[in-house]
């Protein structure tokens, strides 16, 4: 079950092609199961807003400039120049929890009940 929808993705970030939205579905379902593993017990408008920053990081710029996927670091060069470049928050292309997707599904985070034992 997907936390959020194709629309969520795409509202506040770009219009998605028809491939980019048929495949936004599939990372939805994907994400989903992430973050369960990681908190089950997460708040539902949490899963959502992780779910979506999750795969938004999938879908890029839209114009495949990131790298292949998985990469965690890249150069290139011309003329005598390089450059390169070390991916910080984790690799291109693939659904994972950064940092801050992390703290919002923090199990110190969710809303807990407490209970008290009068005995």
């Amino acid at each position: 079950m997907a936390y959020a929808t194709v629309e969520d993705v795409a509202n506040g970030f770009r219009t998605l092609t028809a491939d980019e939205e048929s495949t936004c579905g599939a990372l939805l379902e994907e994400a989903a199961v992430i973050v369960d593993a990681y908190n089950e017990n997460a708040p539902v408008d949490r899963k959502k807003l992780v779910s979506c920053r999750m795969v938004r990081r999938v879908l890029g710029d839209g114009n495949g400039s990131a790298g292949p996927i998985g990469s965690t670091q890249g150069s290139m060069g011309a003329l005598g120049y390089s450059q390169s470049w070390t991916l910080g928050t984790g690799s291109v292309g693939e659904l994972y929890l950064g940092k801050l997707e992390k703290k919002l599904s923090d199990r110190c985070c969710a809303e807990k009940s407490i209970v008290v034992s009068l005995h």
